[in-house]
């Protein structure tokens, strides 16, 4: 089956993490990937793989271009800024795993494929809001939110340097991903990083205020976004019925993950990964859809 090579620039848990995804994937190629320290774990897992491994940043893309179609960054929201740049000067389709929003959240439980296909950068907002954005975009459709605050929680030890420095745009990112893809007219996010040994699973919860009040229809589309969620993340979990008061709805989820490359407690991180790798394979499928049909309209015209 043909497909769509891909690169990925991160060779940290992340990056990791989403090799093991891509080495699965029915749409996707991986061909390199890409990071700043040779003796990184990451790096010697890639190459000992097969992939081809730069230890010079985002320089081994530039004179490898062709290595790749699409390309995931999984470093930091400031090295992304300048990553943007470079992946749009080369043509590339950027899947930002930071909180940089260089280009419009998508979390491929919301986003129509439509939405970003002209895109050539789309940003994955932040774990915390490919947990909890699917359950707003939910109470949204039917209820109409006005105000719509999260609290995730995840494990200390799944947090790497990564996460912790970006805990500013984690906030900032996820509250605006909250109100432009969960479609709350106002939004809040707050993470907590909980120390207990042995690590908790990430745990979530989503408060709203609606302005129409529908608990079936509520309880309904809630079901309905869980369900597909769990089409690409299997852990993802409603962890009791929502609870209801006045114009209040409450809604509790846990996110175990998948066990890749990352200990099954870190759903923060599966989340993630899982959610570009979906995303990247709508984008490929495209792709490779285009690439066909020139091939079946020839089909017809010698019929």
């Amino acid at each position: 089956m043909e497909k769509v090579k891909a690169a990925i620039i991160g060779s940290g848990n992340i990056g990791t993490d989403l090799m093991y995804k891509l080495a699965r994937s029915e749409w996707l190629e991986l061909t390199a990937v890409i990071g700043i320290d040779a003796e990184s774990d990451g790096l010697k897992r890639a190459k000992d793989a097969g992939y081809t491994t730069f230890d010079n940043g985002i320089q081994g893309l530039l004179e490898n271009p062709e290595l790749a179609d699409i390309v995931f960054d999984a470093t930091s929201a400031k090295a992304h800024v300048r990553h943007a740049k470079v992946l749009k000067a080369l043509g590339k389709f950027a899947v930002d795993l930071t909180p940089a929003a260089r280009g419009p959240f998508v979390c491929p439980a919301v986003n129509h494929l439509g939405s970003y296909l002209d895109e050539s950068n789309v940003n994955m907002i932040t774990c915390g809001g490919q947990a909890t954005i699917p359950i707003i975009h939910a109470i949204n459709r039917v209820a109409d939110v006005e105000y719509g605050e999260i609290v995730a929680t995840i494990a200390s030890k799944s947090a790497g340097p990564g996460t912790r420095a970006n805990i500013d745009e984690f906030t900032i990112t996820t509250r605006r991903g909250i109100e432009e893809a969960g479609g709350a007219d106002r939004g809040k996010a707050l993470i907590i990083m909980n120390p207990a040994d042995p690590p908790i699973l990430m745990r979530d919860t989503v408060y709203c205020e609606v302005k129409n009040m529908d608990e079936e229809a509520i309880r309904q589309s809630i079901d309905e976004m869980v369900t597909e969620v769990q089409s690409y993340v299997p852990g993802y979990l409603l962890k009791q019925e929502p609870l209801f008061e006045d114009n209040r709805v409450t809604v509790f989820l846990e996110v175990e993950g998948a066990g890749d490359y990352f200990p099954p407690y870190a759903g923060n991180l599966d989340i993630m990964t899982a959610a570009a790798v979906r995303v990247a394979e709508q984008y490929a499928k495209h792709r490779l859809d285009l690439r066909k049909a020139p091939e079946r309209m020839g089909s017809y015209e010698t019929k």
